[in-house]
């Protein structure tokens, strides 16, 4: 076929601009990226990113594996639902609300929670759409008609459904424990949100005197000394402890020692947990307010003592429990001086008295690990409160059996060692959070204090028999945002609970269990092993067996930058993908960078250190290219360091493509095409490029079938840009130029340069979906293919029989001999418009025959003038050589150069090198050097001098050669 107009349907330079926003409206407006319904189903539920801002790097590399996976998957046949969605991210969002709220002057409490709420929600509105446009900007072909929301109203039900069943199973109850409490945010956090950070502290010495001043130590003293990170939880002790084993506090177990300032009698315990070489071996035990205490408590049946209230100040009254685990039994006068104090003012103020009243022995400095609120980044405060749990044991045992026996898979498999390690030490899970933004317990209660659990108040009632008249209110808490997380496989399908509604849902039939779930090993244990635990309890298939939510869970590094440094706004070092897709002037990157920065020293630091990196801002690289270096980077389970050059060289290959098809079409335009395959035209290009196309199909799918996105994109970046490009259409041009080549072998050629290109575009599509759509609309028709997008072609397939091995090492031998004469060339200087006589030596009949029969396409490529083929035992005439296998190249330097003037530029070469050389030969040759240098240094110096040598060597017998001449 012809077309005249081919070339003009390709701009003459690549825009991505324009390119980009057509064919997303294109695609959405007509739902292509809707499930087919036709197939074989796959699934990829998008991990919900949080309604608190904008996507950032790591947002960008997830989205480019799962839509590459869904673009392959699509193009396969399949039945491809990418489902969207936005998480409500409890205490992340209620926090920036109210930082906006703070910024006015007002508060939530000022609101009250229904109008705070409202104003949460306006948030989400602007945010949530924030981040639906920039999906829409990373090319991600996800279902907009299915996007969910974790506070949508199918969603919340389910939340409700699953807690209530939870309770009816007996999996959630209620209880007084210590949890890690934010006093800042003002709710408990679960030890996943706590961060533990390497901090300089002090350990304080205290002297706890004996009841019995008849009583010492071995070493004669009527006192311990206790050590302390936290001297302000002194009001809270309820014994001290030894290590049963301990020879030096042996006698004086069960004996009470008088607590400093309360003057309370407390015992001395014995309990394994105390180490006998830390410290004195004498351990203070405050229950209430450390985790391990709590555990020696219950141990040692000890009292509990909470001295703090939610703002971590010391209380008027002392809550006092008996014994771990029991309810408060009565309450303790607190010591007048310390009533209201925050905890660090009650430090300070109880270490000052310590060192009036001589009970302080000695302050030292101390390395800890303080745990911090992750969002608040406060110290967090263990506290006894009331909340709510999951009792996990139960759920964890089958969702601990689905990856043993590989119902469910990790990739890379190192990751299947971390989940089974934290599944088999896993503690109760604290569901409830004191904040008003989220889903809102299902739980009411009487004046009583009693407590009913159902999905409405109407529920509770009608189940509790509890009379109109009769006043409930419902629980203040909001649950653990990713309680509703948990859930995302199945209620984002639409299941309610109800078994006749759940099985007339064709979504979650059809498409669960989902197929592979992309996410970081950050949040293996906050998300990927509730969602587990909580789909195999509630999920079941037609024979009562536990669905997995998934099947594989595909674990990717995190994003750093180029200097492997975590990307941080206190470091200055973030970026946004959608500044790398549309470019950003430097004064408008220092700004994002620096905006909201409270340390003028850290904004001018980061501002410096952006103007160096960015002195021109960052260039528009559009998405193809962000995106194709995202997946070149994607390797098993390692953190990438994202590198602009890589950006850079991918957006090179953009337009290696784009110019390469303008050239195929500036080529063939007008010209006959051949519509169907002719292989006995093929000539050993078109052996080699159609055999290689099949090699790299192959090798494609393996990579999409192992997660190895950065093997796809390696091999479909090797074979377009070095096989196709730079080898295929540099063959075609002799052929096509030539008058003598048949108008039907210039067809065929014609038509392999454009199927080739045209596969290659589906080859690349999941990885780079603008380019290759924009071209593919032009080339596909040109050989009689095509359809309303590329998304939907099928994506190639290997065919066997096209497999030509010896095609392959037939161009691989001419591809040697072409860059032996092109080095040579290089070598010699002689430019590339020069014709050059080449000599072989050591050919075979075999050989010499196919040189006869590639005879053309070698000399044009290589710019050869004319072949000869050496005897045995000829010897050539002075030449410039290289060697490709066994067979050796010459090309004669008679004729070729000046030789005085090449004498001269060689003179210069050997002054150059002979200076460096002495200069390392004198270095060595002092004794002083070779002496007080480190080896490495010496025997690196030993090194460049035999390099200098070898080199001074080659010149001289090159001017010897040129010489004779």
């Amino acid at each position: 076929m012809t077309d005249a107009q081919s070339a003009q349907n390709i701009a003459t330079t690549y825009d991505p601009t324009e390119i980009e926003k057509k064919w997303y409206q294109i695609w959405e407006q007509q739902g292509y990226f809707k499930p087919s319904g036709q197939g074989e189903s796959f699934c990829i539920m998008i991990p919900p990113p949080n309604v608190t801002g904008s996507l950032h790097m790591g947002h960008g590399f997830n989205n480019a594996i799962m839509d590459a996976l869904t673009r392959y998957n699509r193009m396969m046949g399949k039945n491809t639902l990418w489902q969207p969605g936005t998480d409500h991210a409890g205490i992340a969002t209620q926090m920036v609300v109210e930082r906006q709220l703070g910024l006015q002057g007002v508060t939530r409490h000022d609101l009250g929670r229904d109008k705070f709420i409202d104003k949460v929600w306006e948030w989400k509105e602007q945010s949530g759409g924030t981040i639906t446009k920039q999906i829409r900007r990373l090319g991600s072909s996800v279902d907009w008609s299915r996007e969910r929301f974790t506070m949508d109203d199918g969603l919340s039900n389910a939340v409700k459904e699953v807690f209530v069943r939870l309770h009816e199973d007996g999996l959630i109850y209620r209880g007084k424990r210590l949890v890690n409490w934010d006093p800042k945010l003002q709710t408990a956090l679960s030890d996943l949100e706590v961060e533990s950070k390497e901090e300089k502290g002090s350990l304080w010495h205290f002297k706890y005197f004996f009841e019995d001043k008849s009583l010492k130590t071995k070493d004669g003293n009527d006192y311990l000394v206790v050590a302390t990170t936290r001297p302000e939880t002194l009001l809270g002790d309820t014994a001290v402890a030894v290590h049963p084993e301990d020879e030096r506090y042996a006698h004086l177990i069960g004996k009470n020692i008088i607590l400093p300032i309360t003057g309370r009698l407390v015992p001395v315990v014995a309990d394994e947990y105390v180490e006998k070489d830390f410290g004195t071996g004498c351990v203070k035990i405050t229950p209430a307010h450390d985790f391990n205490d709590y555990e020696v408590g219950k141990r040692c049946n000890l009292a509990i003592i909470n001295i703090f209230n939610k703002n971590a100040e010391v209380l008027a009254e002392f809550e006092y429990i008996a014994k771990a685990g029991e309810q408060i039994s009565q309450l303790l006068p607190a010591p007048a001086d310390y009533i209201g104090l925050e905890r660090f003012a009650a430090r300070k103020k109880l270490v000052e008295q310590a060192e009036t009243e001589g009970w302080l022995d000695q302050i030292q400095p101390y390395d800890l690990k303080a745990p911090r609120g992750d969002r608040s980044g406060v110290i967090v405060e263990p506290l006894l409160t009331d909340q709510w749990y999951v009792k996990i044991a139960p759920l964890a045992e089958p969702a601990i059996e689905a990856v043993q026996d590989g119902r469910i898979k990790f990739v890379p498999e190192q990751y299947t060692n971390m989940y089974m390690s934290w599944m088999r030490d896993i503690q109760d899970w604290c569901i409830s959070r004191q904040l008003w933004w989220g889903h809102r317990i299902p739980a009411w209660y009487d004046a009583e204090g009693n407590v009913y659990v159902g999905r409405n108040e109407e529920d509770v009632r009608a189940k509790n028999n509890i009379a109109a008249d009769i006043e409930l209110n419902q629980d203040e808490d909001v649950l653990d945002t990713w309680f509703s997380s948990a859930l995302w496989t199945f209620s984002t399908l639409g299941w309610t609970g109800d078994a006749q509604k759940d099985a007339a849902n064709v979504f979650l039939k059809t498409f669960h269990p989902t197929d592979v779930l992309v996410t970081g090993f950050d949040i293996i244990f906050f998300w990927v092993a509730r969602m587990i635990m909580m789909t195999m309890h509630f999920m079941k298939n037609e024979d009562g067996s536990s669905q997995v939510p998934f099947k594989t869970v595909y674990v990717h590094g995190l994003v750093r930058d180029g200097e492997g440094q975590k990307m941080s706004k206190s470091k200055g070092n973030v970026l946004d993908p959608l500044d790398l897709i549309d470019g950003i002037d430097l004064e408008s990157l220092v700004a994002k960078r620096t905006t909201g920065l409270m340390n003028p020293k850290d904004a001018a630091k980061i501002e410096k250190s952006t103007r160096k990196e960015f002195p021109d801002g960052i260039n528009a690289y559009g998405t193809d290219a962000v995106r194709f270096t995202f997946c070149a980077l994607a390797n098993t389970g390692r953190d990438i360091k994202f590198d602009l050059k890589r950006v850079e060289g991918y957006r090179n290959f953009c337009n290696k493509i784009w110019n390469a098809t303008r050239f195929v079409l500036m080529n063939v335009e007008g010209q006959t095409v051949g519509q169907e395959a002719r292989p006995d035209l093929w000539e050993l290009p078109e052996q080699w490029i159609i055999s290689r196309l099949q090699k790299v199909e192959a090798a494609v799918h393996q990579a999409f079938a192992t997660y190895r996105l950065d093997l796809a994109a390696q091999a479909i970046y090797d074979f377009i840009w070095n096989e196709y490009c730079d080898w295929y259409v540099e063959l075609t041009k002799p052929v096509l130029n030539d008058a003598n080549v048949s108008e039907e072998r210039k067809a065929e050629v014609r038509r392999v340069l454009l199927a080739v290109m045209e596969a290659s575009l589906r080859l690349a599509h999941p990885l780079m979906p603008y380019l290759t759509e924009e071209i593919w609309q032009t080339l596909a028709p040109m050989l009689g293919k095509g359809g309303a997008t590329i998304m939907t072609a099928q994506y190639p397939v290997p065919d066997q029989a096209k497999i030509n091995d010896q095609a392959e090492a037939d161009m691989q031998w001419l591809q040697g001999l072409i860059g032996a004469v092109r080095n040579i060339r290089g070598e010699m200087g002689l430019g590339n418009a020069r014709l050059l006589p080449v000599l072989l030596q050591n050919i075979s009949d075999t050989e010499r025959e196919q040189i006869t029969r590639i005879e053309a396409l070698f000399k044009a490529l290589a710019k050869v003038e004319s072949i000869t083929f050496l005897v045995d035992g000829e010897q050539p005439p002075l030449s410039s050589s290289s060697v490709v296998g066994h067979v050796s190249v010459f090309v004669p330097m008679k004729g070729l150069i000046d030789p005085k003037a090449e004498l001269g530029r060689l003179q210069k070469d050997l002054d150059k090198v002979q200076k460096q050389h002495d200069q390392i030969a004198t270095k060595l040759s002092n004794e002083s050097f070779v002496a007080k240098a480190p080896a490495a240094v010496v025997d690196g110096e030993k090194v460049k001098l035999a390099e200098f040598a070898d080199q001074l060597a080659k010149i001289k017998a090159n001017m010897e050669q040129i010489a004779s001449l």
